[in-house]
């Protein structure tokens, strides 16, 4: 996980502490060859479940944390991510 990710991942832990009946859902995202997206979703996996670990070593239960896989996804935004998104409860 970048170290430029830290600050961010830190407010995501003291929003989620600070109400808790906020969930979360973490959709990453990685590149890699067009010819074997089943890689890029194992990678995407990988990184969103790295988050997952951060925010559960902060104090955040595990059941509060939804996680997906999307792998290869061109919507515009950088490849390589995870996007935190907050469902309707």
């Amino acid at each position: 996980m970048p170290s430029k990710a830290k600050p961010a991942l830190d407010a995501l832990v003291a929003k989620l502490k600070g109400d808790p009946n906020l969930r979360v859902q973490l959709h990453g995202y990685a590149s890699g060859p067009t010819d074997s997206p089943s890689q890029a979703r194992r990678l995407s996996l990988f990184r969103a479940l790295s988050v997952r670990t951060h925010l559960m070593k902060s104090g955040v239960r595990s059941t509060r944390i939804d996680v997906r896989a999307l792998g290869i996804k061109i919507d515009g935004g950088p490849k390589d991510r995870v996007d935190v998104l907050f469902p309707r409860s």
